[in-house]
């Protein structure tokens, strides 16, 4: 190996994972700007609980950021037990109600949604189960018009080996004949993709690759990365990541059990 270059492995469980995606996600220069001089919108998700709080620096009721999810079969939160989007206007949460927030968001304010599927291209895909396209439906047109960005924080766990534009095409709500939950369509996502990978790159500048998916126990969902670049940021990024390992997993309880 060349002087002064190293290289790591690090195991990320899922809470791990979803942290230093949020943090990656708050670094970010677009997501910066907007908290001191726009609007920033974080979607209702799992990883976006983490996003919400690092941006409000304070813990938040992770269950009540869950909108749909995959358990035993597809699923969604009671909607009495959601959440509402988070809404930060020069980085102070406020009520809006959705028709004024859809009319005040501009070039330079800041969507943050996430996704379901990462394809090889890095295209990013969404499901949807709501007729009307629920949350994509709602702001991601409006979004493209405008010049409003979009931030899709998602993991490299999600990643799958066809294309995100070929299952929108095979997919869509009346077109499965069979489904284990809801049926759904899939949204190709436009914009900044922030994952673990991009997220190490973002916070310490060294490379990041992703090398293994999975695992058993408490490896049960995590992602495997190697890290490669000059000696003393390799080992801050390890040591800092490696403190990571405390964080809670995400919805510790049973969100199936009701």
């Amino acid at each position: 190996m060349e002087k002064g270059k190293a290289k790591a492995v690090m195991v990320l469980h899922p809470g791990a994972a979803k942290r230093l995606i949020a943090r990656g996600v708050a670094a970010l220069p677009q997501v910066r700007r907007a908290l001191e001089k726009g609007i920033v919108v974080v979607t209702l998700g799992t990883t976006n609980a983490y996003v919400v709080e690092e941006l409000l620096g304070r813990p938040v009721d992770k269950v009540s950021h869950c909108a749909g999810y995959i358990g035993r079969e597809l699923s969604a939160v009671p909607r009495e037990r959601r959440g509402r989007e988070v809404v930060l206007d020069r980085g102070r949460p406020v009520e809006l109600q959705p028709e004024e927030l859809l009319k005040r968001l501009s070039a330079g304010d800041v969507v943050i949604k996430g996704g379901n599927l990462l394809d090889p291209f890095g295209m990013v895909g969404v499901f949807m189960a709501a007729p009307n396209g629920g949350t994509v439906g709602r702001y991601m047109a409006l979004a493209l018009a405008r010049g409003v960005e979009i931030v899709i924080p998602i993991s490299r766990l999600k990643s799958v080996h066809t294309t995100v534009v070929e299952l929108a095409r095979e997919l869509g709500i009346g077109r499965v004949s069979r489904s284990m939950g809801f049926g759904v369509g899939v949204y190709p996502l436009v914009g900044t993709v922030v994952t673990e990978t991009e997220a190490v790159e973002l916070l310490y500048g060294v490379e990041a690759r992703h090398i293994a998916s999975g695992g058993v126990g408490l490896g049960a969902g995590a992602v495997t990365l190697l890290l490669s670049g000059e000696e003393g940021a390799v080992g801050r990024a390890f040591e800092e990541l490696r403190r990571l390992a405390e964080e809670e997993p995400p919805l510790a309880f049973h969100v199936d059990a009701g």
